[in-house]
């Protein structure tokens, strides 16, 4: 049985920029979470069809990010020294940050955004099958090339509305010896730190180490490995082998997770019960500080137009009487508008910060690198996690 725990309401595409002319088409959808108490998995009421997200315009470049292309870099330094694959296989590769850290001869890419599959093919010469990962594409890139020791995905599985879908053909491409490694937002994390914007139309899965142990049976997979990550605001590194591997050990990993996750609640509905009560005292705070600047004359911008702040000022209905403008280093969301509250994207150089009184953190999960790289600002920034609080 599923049972819905919190209500978002009306939310855009988030990654969806606009021009003004665009206002009046723009798609909107009802952001319900529920928990389903037989696998103890959390996910969206109305899923999104993926046509609408992953597309040939998908604004975000991985290689744009300066901390991404460090962490894929340092990751796919790992799991060459640690586990040697020979073919390597990524899903959702975006613009290749990660896979160009593998021979071309043996790496295949998975990217179902005709933009970057096209750049990832002619641009960085590696074999990219433009397609949503489903049973079906397993089995023609198996045929084609034949299974794979390494399959990696970052930020994509919870992106993937059908699961059962998504681990059979992981379990049909993946051989004897192989394994799947993903990494996505973690349950435990999002529920510890309030950041209830890690749900929105592109993750409608949230996972927990509890859920995946639950869900991967079915499949005749296994965890065998949990690494906890600071990235995207607290992640999973998700290590999964066929059941009947012996060559890979289960590591303490995996029990630890599971034990942390069951005492904090993870198991039990009453705990997003709870986060949802966090979740609205949240939005209250954070519009009475936003208001009460407001009232005192005081300006407001925002750094980082990302999926987090399209969540957070749409629950929020922040709009550009709130927030004069969003900055943002990506050249694709430049001069364009937010999803849903219409609020200005700018280019960072084209503003001076210490124009305003505060900042608030779009990209909250980069907090430490934004505020040293805005070291000479001279006013206060604005954090909605875990509590709405100034820095």
């Amino acid at each position: 049985m599923k049972r819905e725990f919190l209500n978002l309401g009306r939310q855009p595409l988030s990654n969806k920029f606009l021009k003004r002319e665009q206002f009046k088409d723009e798609f909107f959808f009802n952001l319900v979470i529920l928990f389903d108490e037989e696998t103890k998995l959390v996910s969206m009421k109305n899923f999104v069809e993926p046509e609408l997200n992953f597309n040939n315009e998908y604004p975000y470049w991985t290689s744009k990010s300066i901390p991404m292309v460090k962490h894929f870099k340092d990751t796919a330094t790992m799991l060459r020294e640690q586990y040697k694959p020979n073919k390597v296989l990524e899903i959702g590769s975006n613009d290749g940050t990660f896979i160009k850290n593998f021979n071309r001869k043996d790496s295949i890419c998975v990217e179902p955004c005709g933009n970057f599959a096209k750049y990832t093919n002619e641009e960085l010469n590696y074999k990219t099958y433009s397609d949503y990962w489903n049973f079906d594409l397993s089995e023609q890139i198996k045929n084609e090339n034949g299974r794979m020791d390494l399959i990696y995905s970052a930020n994509c599985i919870s992106h993937i509305n059908d699961l059962d879908n998504v681990f059979r053909g992981i379990k049909n491409i993946l051989s004897d010896k192989g394994i799947f490694v993903f990494e996505d937002p973690s349950c435990l994390s999002v529920m510890k730190r309030n950041s209830y914007d890690q749900i929105y139309d592109e993750h409608p899965h949230l996972f927990s180490v509890i859920s995946l142990n639950n869900i991967l049976e079915k499949y005749g997979l296994t965890l065998f490995r949990v690494d906890n990550l600071e990235v995207h605001g607290g992640s999973n590194r998700i290590f999964v082998k066929h059941i009947d591997n012996k060559y890979q050990e289960v590591e303490f990993s995996v029990e630890d997770n599971l034990k942390r996750e069951k005492e904090f609640g993870l198991n039990d509905f009453v705990t997003y019960q709870k986060f949802a009560d966090r979740v609205k005292k949240s939005k209250y705070d954070l519009l009475e500080l936003l208001k009460d600047a407001k009232d005192s004359n005081k300006k407001v911008m925002c750094i980082g137009a990302t999926c987090k702040s399209s969540v957070i000022f749409n629950y929020c209905e922040i709009d550009e009487s709130l927030i004069e403008c969003i900055s943002d280093t990506t050249p694709d969301k430049q001069n364009l508008f937010h999803p849903g509250t219409h609020i200005p994207i700018v280019d960072r150089k084209d503003i001076n910060i210490n124009d305003y009184d505060y900042v608030f953190l779009g990209a909250w999960n980069f907090k430490d690198y934004i505020i040293e790289k805005e070291k000479d600002f001279k006013g206060k920034f604005i954090t909605h996690v875990p509590e709405v609080h100034c820095v």
